[in-house]
């Protein structure tokens, strides 16, 4: 049974999802303290989370079975991303589910805050009538600058330009190109902050994005600005904001997210010209229903469906169409990497290059190279590799990943090489697929073949001498060692062989010593691919 730990809530459409998996087992725990999940976690294979639990590096050293991490939501500042991709956990969230209510919600704030719908309501309720007390600001015609044009964000720009505003924006991973087409002009931060009327931020909290927005940044602002908040606590400096609402340099602010939640007594509380609520970007009964859909979903994705990853933020996401067209060449990628790493010792490895040729270029190769680096370092260490921590595990060790790509031609339609360099030398191996599903070998250093990498295999150089592989084949034989393929390459200019021989069984030491000992035999490994 896999096990799932549901921490906090998930909608009832998405736990249906679930239950109907017979493989799945989910336990559900509205409230769970941090000593408490410590206690649990070593029971479950994945694990479902929302804002309100933290993943911390002490609980991830006693998830000895975790695999999956789903975040209810987008942010994923509540996990320690870093230690779950060291552990091997994939993490991933739900980006889709609440991007229409979020940026419903920014929308929604910025005209309460022109309007002053809050402070208006409170006013009437008390019994008051102060018409000329909450006189507001339109939006039409005025610009909105959106710091991020993620999902949120060009949902957000939607949305003002269907009101008539104008927008710009500035997010440093997209083209000119690209934000025209959201009819949207792309700025600098610096001329986003100067221009804009209003500002409303939808970018993640990173270490290169947290107080991103602060009093030097607030100063380049107009006093009439307003800003907007509905992205995640920390990303504003809420000290320097409230100084500068406190100076009268900015008009107002709409917060939905603070650095600590519930914010208690907050200074910008007591500002009648702050509007706040309790992080409800997310909070409709639709994205809550479309976020436990999300979750089951790529929960069934992964386990029961061949291990298709949606929406991961530690490793490269694969649907389950990418999978099946890139099953192959991940097969053949971890076979080469399984190759090099039982030649090699990686003692004083350098580095592993990786090149991609062909079609396969075109391909997203992330997971491609994840694959080779686990293959290898699988052959070394005890502790668990995997597509996850590969290249964390490298990177510890000091060994140099470089992946690339080559349109140079090939007489393959795909070819993927893996060059190893250790202590001044070098070992190539290089495959592709034959018939959309077979993983071949074609090159060892400068040995041309065609070898099946599969099962027990005795790796063998030799001089190109007769009789090499009469006496190899005249040995096994002796010891009942049953060969069903001989697979063999030439180099003519060294006058040598190589030779990739599948045997039915492992051999044993003794008769790798008698191979070794045959005339014009150079060297003699024994593989398992």
């Amino acid at each position: 049974m896999i096990r799932i730990l549901v921490c906090g809530s998930l909608s009832q459409e998405g736990l249906k999802l679930l239950s109907k998996e017979k493989e799945f087992k989910v336990d559900i725990e509205p409230t769970l303290t941090p000593d408490k999940l410590k206690e649990i976690i070593p029971a479950y294979d994945a694990m479902t989370i929302r804002s309100e639990t933290k993943v911390t590096p002490d609980v991830l050293e006693r998830a000895a079975k975790l695999k999956v991490i789903v975040r209810a939501g987008i942010g994923v500042d509540n996990i320690d991303v870093k230690a779950a991709s060291q552990k091997g956990v994939i993490v991933m969230n739900t980006p889709s589910g609440n991007v229409v209510t979020t940026a419903e919600h920014a929308i929604s704030m910025l005209l309460s805050l022109c309007r002053h719908i809050p402070q208006a309501t409170a006013s009437l309720k008390k019994g008051e009538w102060a018409k000329k007390k909450f006189t507001g600001t339109e939006v039409f015609g005025k610009t909105l600058g959106i710091l991020g044009l993620g999902n949120v964000g060009r949902v957000v720009a939607d949305r003002a330009l269907g009101l008539r505003m104008k927008v710009i924006a500035y997010d440093p991973f997209l083209t000119p190109e690209a934000a025209e087409k959201l009819s949207v002009q792309l700025v600098s931060l610096e001329e986003l902050f100067k221009r804009s009327d209003f500002v409303t931020v939808h970018v993640p909290l990173t270490d290169q994005t947290k107080n991103l927005i602060n009093k030097q940044t607030l100063k380049k602002m107009k006093k009439d600005a307003l800003l907007i908040q509905c992205a995640r606590g920390g990303i504003v400096n809420e000290d320097d904001l409230y100084e500068v609402l406190k100076e009268g340099h900015l008009s107002g602010a709409a917060l939905d997210v603070f650095v600590k939640e519930p914010p208690g007594n907050h200074p910008l509380l007591t500002l009648d010209n702050v509007i706040c609520t309790p992080h409800l970007g997310a909070a409709t009964e639709e994205a809550q229903v479309k976020v436990g859909i999300e979750t089951a979903e790529q929960l069934i994705d992964y386990f029961i469906k061949n291990g298709a990853i949606r929406n991961a933020v530690n490793m490269p996401s694969l649907s389950p169409e990418q999978l099946t067209s890139l099953k192959p060449y991940l097969v053949l990628a971890e076979k080469l990497g399984s190759f090099q790493g039982q030649l090699i010792y990686p003692k004083n490895l350098k580095s592993i290059e990786i090149e991609y040729r062909g079609k396969i270029s075109e391909q997203d190769i992330k997971p491609l190279t994840f694959a080779i680096v686990k293959g290898f370092l699988t052959q070394h260490l005890e502790k668990s590799v995997n597509y996850v921590n590969a290249l964390w595990v490298a990177k510890e060790r000091g060994i140099d990943v470089k992946a690339t790509t080559s349109n140079k031609p090939s007489e393959y339609t795909s070819l993927i090489s893996v060059k190893v360099k250790s202590n001044g030398n070098e070992s190539l191996s290089a495959g592709t697929i034959f018939n959309q599903d077979e993983p071949r070998f074609v090159q060892i250093d400068h040995f041309a073949l065609e070898a099946i990498p599969e099962g027990n295999i005795l790796f063998t150089r030799n001089k190109d001498k007769p009789g090499v592989i009469g006496a190899l084949g005249m040995l096994l034989g002796k010891n009942n060692i049953n060969i069903s393929r001989f697979q063999l390459g030439l180099d003519p200019k060294k006058g040598e062989a190589l030779a990739l021989i599948n045997i039915d069984q492992p051999v044993n030491d003794d008769i790798l010593q008698m191979l070794s000992k045959l005339p014009h035999v150079i060297m003699v490994k024994q593989l398992l691919l």
